[in-house]
């Protein structure tokens, strides 16, 4: 036990190691791969490309566009479809561009960067609509967009960090659908003070006694401070003094989330305020966060939804508000400062009382409350308890389905939905609108630039036969 976790002698061996080998291999084949000339019909809701074999079984072609000719070879064989990737490309679609990222095709954080940004949203606008026509719910009107930078925009990653059997450190993201992981310089959806961080540590990792004991690293950047949070399975205190020096040669605030089954947070220096800014009606808005929170990754999207739901749901002095879902507070309290009367609920404890404090530090006085919100009984009755005028839900990717049973149970006038998963969205939205109420405004926000990953909002109205003209 005593070489648990250290770096081992290196071993002599013939070839390459098994991560080597698979990082230059193709995608690995149920069944020999058969390759065939077809064209590209359509993009699926997760960004593959879908033709027709000549023998009529569906190909999910990855990194092809409508109207290419490509010839594919199938990695993997199911019953109903086939699953396929670009072997030669004959005829490009004029929406094809060329990548930014050098890693494009071998890390899975990205699955669009080959179409252009404007037809990338295109699509996502697209699949929202497809998914609510599904559930028999036709939009008064396309689709809205939120949308920023497409590059240096995610403000917070999760890098993954492993060692081979010849000692070999490896930092990166993990390959699509595989938990292998592609070493990476660089990354161009980061923000660039996090970016350039990712040399710099693949250097420390490579001088650690025990680099096998980190799990991956979480990097987070904030008003004040950029954080790397180190998923240190056992202590080992010379690597820990490692980590501390590299914090403060870098100017990096240092935290250990160390141990297995319930791992704690310890900070290897002082501790950083961390918060970010939103604006409000009478200056900014800070909010304070801690890592583990749920923190929206794209900074300059982010302020669009707040300022779209504050738009939606105008005027809302005086109005009684419940945030539901509710976090640190992102949609509550620039709501609270614009004259609303805001009950928050949410079920993490932490969390709750960051949004209490959070209130404070901005002189804002809102009622927030810990609350199981997959209880319909229990949000049944804090609707009947508040009688609130507008209530907004910003669900994780499971949706809402017992919030929306409690919502036609005890309507509210005004709803606004914020999802991240369309799917779960349109099965909510189609309860709500079979419950009573009607969609009034929808947008999509282009939260993950060169991801098919897509988050929406929705504008529900109770009981409307024409729609409002408030918040139009």
């Amino acid at each position: 036990m005593a070489m648990l976790g250290k770096r081992r002698p290196a071993r002599q061996r013939t070839g390459v190691s098994g991560l080597q080998r698979r990082a230059n291999e193709a995608p690995a084949a149920a069944t020999p791969a058969v390759e065939s000339s077809v064209v590209i019909e359509r993009l699926a809701h997760d960004g593959r490309g879908v033709a027709h074999a000549a023998s009529g079984k569906t190909l999910f072609v990855e990194g092809a566009l409508p109207g290419e000719r490509v010839d594919v070879a199938v990695h993997r064989t199911r019953k109903r479809y086939d699953e396929a990737h670009v072997r030669e490309l004959f005829e490009p679609a004029a929406e094809r561009t060329v990548p930014p990222c050098v890693y494009y095709g071998q890390c899975g954080g990205c699955d669009l960067q080959h179409l252009v940004v404007e037809a990338q949203r295109e699509h996502k606008r697209a699949v929202l609509v497809e998914l609510l026509r599904r559930e028999g719910i036709e939009l008064p009107e396309p689709p809205g967009l939120l949308a920023g930078a497409p590059l240096g925009y995610r403000r917070r990653a999760r890098l993954g960090v492993k060692v081979d059997a010849e000692g070999n450190v490896h930092l990166g993201f993990r390959a699509r659908h595989t938990s292998r992981l592609v070493d990476i310089q660089g990354c161009e959806v980061l923000v660039p003070e996090l970016a350039a961080l990712i040399g710099p540590l693949r250097k420390l990792l490579t001088e650690l006694e025990a680099p096998r004991l980190v799990g991956h690293l979480e990097l987070i950047t904030a008003d004040s401070a950029r954080v790397v949070v180190v998923r240190q399975l056992r202590d080992n205190g010379a690597d820990l003094q490692r980590w501390r020096a590299f914090g403060e040669e870098h100017g990096v605030a240092l935290a250990c989330l160390l141990g297995r089954e319930e791992p704690s947070l310890e900070w290897l220096g002082k501790t950083p305020a961390l918060g970010y800014r939103l604006p409000g009606s009478e200056g900014e808005l800070e909010l304070g966060f801690a890592p583990g929170d749920f923190v929206q990754v794209n900074e300059q999207v982010n302020r669009e939804l707040v300022a779209t739901v504050r738009h939606w749901l105008a005027p809302v002095a005086s109005r009684r508000v419940l945030d539901l879902f509710a976090g640190i507070g992102n949609f509550g309290l620039p709501l609270a400062v614009e004259g609303a009367t805001v009950t928050a609920a949410e079920g993490n404890p932490d969390m709750v009382a960051r949004l209490q404090h959070n209130a404070g530090r901005n002189g804002l006085d809102i009622e927030a409350l810990q609350l199981d919100l997959n209880d319909q009984a229990a949000v049944a009755a804090l609707l009947a308890r508040l009688s609130p005028e507008a209530v907004v839900l910003d669900p994780p990717r499971d949706g809402a389905d017992a919030v929306c049973r409690a919502l036609i149970e005890r309507p509210v006038p005004r709803l606004v939905y914020i999802a991240c998963d369309p799917a779960t969205l349109a099965r909510d939205a189609a309860r709500l609108v079979h419950g009573g109420y009607r969609i009034l405004r929808v947008s999509v926000a282009d939260m993950f630039v060169h991801t098919s990953h897509l988050e929406s909002l929705l504008l529900l109205e109770h009981g409307a036969t024409q729609p409002s003209s408030q918040g139009a």
